[in-house]
């Protein structure tokens, strides 16, 4: 929770849409795009963009963009102009890099010697200077300061060995993984093709799912031949909205061609030799919705185990379990249920006020109990000290604080927006006491150690898993996570 006030951003959010069979198709291309973006709404707020391609006789693409939340950002008529879309690509922005303003909104749309493409991207690139001043030296200006214009503009330039009147967008897209490691998910529209991205690194996810009738939707009948559509998102929980099975995910370092006919893996571009995968895993502790899947496993069940590990680790005297509203609600009743406390509500929130009048104490729940209340972090210390401050005053014989994700030190590169490092509570000398700076009984985080084991145990069950039914990709089976907010071990080298 002490996200929301600590000036942590989201990373963004990234959705497509192809039309599956004959075109012009009879599915809403433009309502599944918006509905996805909806969706993922909590990785961005500041604007959203939409862009559709009706792949006629002279394609044309139809740009809708705006400032704010989905809902605001598009007016109901101006939807209209991207009805007769057969394929589209769309974002939900946070900036890391690059102002608030609309010049700066996704996706980005260029012309090229072989026609228009449209990019929208998810992350940050960890050498984007150098790559700025490589893009400027061969003449072509650059009209924002986002990362994504850039990878707009590395796409287009056209690589040696291309022949004149033939893109090789496999051969584009492997020249931009080799000019920088990481951080991008990518989705890039030319003509009548979707090609779905991921560094080598996986840093930022991107799943893969199947547009299918309802009646279809909670059946394992549906065959390919009741494919309407193929969706793309950053995130699986915008399926369920649109009426779309999970698919798979989008490998790290795969290029995947999504068009009418399908689904196709075109290449995998590897990562440099002994490098691990490095999946960002606050994906796991806040960033993304609980009925999301990643790596095989749902995050609420990951947040769940996060709570049993910091129960085995940090147990505590008290009476009753309980959270901060709302999204440490999982590890809340997982330390509940490994500790064999009862796991009860303190707080009730109020979303239309600041922090510190959010909450109303449920008195009656905790009056002259011990309390403990799991949190998913604690950033700079200012958001949990009145609600500690409330619970006391309310009734509460103590309160003690347990942390479900290990204390965060140093800044992202990669597409989070971490406050300065002399900012961070974990930083500060007031963190040697903290339990008297914010006025609870203890504090105690969960370990390194205990958040890779919680996270990666899920992932190596589902990898045995894949092994036994004989699916999956080998490419796949090593097991990482970018803990560099945590630890200062970034994956790549850093370029300043």
């Amino acid at each position: 929770m002490e996200f929301e006030g600590s000036g942590i951003g989201e990373e963004c959010g990234v959705f497509g849409c192809v039309a599956a069979g004959e075109w012009p198709t009879q599915l809403e291309v433009a309502q599944v795009l918006t509905l996805g973006l909806v969706a993922l709404q909590h990785r961005g707020q500041e604007s959203a963009g939409i862009v559709t391609s009706n792949v006629g006789s002279a394609p044309t693409y139809a740009v809708l963009k705006g400032m704010g939340l989905v809902s605001t950002a598009f007016a109901p008529e101006a939807l209209l102009k991207l009805r007769h879309g057969n394929l589209g690509i769309c974002h939900t922005r946070y900036s890391t890099t690059g102002i608030s303003e609309l010049q700066n909104c996704q996706p980005f749309v260029v012309d090229t010697l072989h026609g228009k493409i449209a990019v929208a991207h998810n992350g940050e690139l960890v050498n984007a200077e150098a790559l700025r001043k490589r893009v400027m030296r061969h003449g072509v200006g650059l009209s924002t300061s986002s990362d994504s214009e850039l990878i707009t503009q590395l796409l287009a330039l056209t690589p040696p060995m291309e022949e004149q009147d033939a893109p090789d967008w496999v051969a584009r897209i492997k020249n931009l993984m080799s000019e920088t490691p990481t951080s991008y998910s990518l989705l890039v529209m030319f003509k009548d093709v979707v090609y779905a991205v991921r560094d080598p690194y996986g840093n930022r996810p991107l799943c893969i799912g199947r547009v299918v009738p309802v009646s279809k939707l909670h059946s394992s009948g549906a065959g390919v031949e009741d494919t309407e559509g193929w969706v793309v998102s950053s995130e699986s929980c915008s399926f369920q909205s649109i009426g779309a099975k999970y698919y798979r995910e989008v490998l790290p370092g795969e290029i995947v061609q999504i068009s009418r006919h399908g689904v196709k893996s075109l290449s995998v571009v590897p990562r440099p030799e002994g490098d691990l995968p490095a999946f960002c895993i606050f994906e796991y502790v806040y960033f993304a919705r609980p009925d999301s899947i990643f790596e095989g496993q749902m995050v609420y069940t990951v947040r769940q185990r996060c709570g049993r590990q910091l129960a085995i680790e940090a147990p505590s005297d008290a009476d009753v379990v309980s959270t901060v509203p709302e999204s440490a609600t999982p590890a809340a009743l997982g330390y509940a249920q490994q500790f064999g406390l009862p796991y009860i509500e303190v707080l009730c929130k109020n979303r239309y006020l600041g922090v510190a009048k959010k909450f109303g104490a449920l008195t009656d729940n905790f009056a002259g109990k011990r309390v403990v209340l799991v949190d998913d972090s604690i950033v700079r210390g200012n958001t949990i000290s009145p609600i500690i401050k409330l619970l006391k005053e309310a009734g509460a014989k103590e309160v003690h604080i347990r942390v479900a994700s290990p204390p965060i030190r140093f800044p992202c590169y990669m597409g989070i927006n971490i406050p300065t490092k002399e900012e961070l509570i974990a930083n500060k000398p007031e963190f040697q006491d903290l339990a008297k700076y914010i006025g609870a009984a203890s504090v105690q985080y969960l370990t390194v150690e205990g958040l890779l084991s919680a996270v990666q145990d899920g992932v190596a069950s589902q990898q045995q898993k894949d092994q036994l039914i004989g699916s999956g990709n080998k490419s796949s089976k090593r097991v990482g996570h970018c803990t560099a907010c945590l630890t200062g071990k970034y994956p790549v080298e850093l370029e300043w």
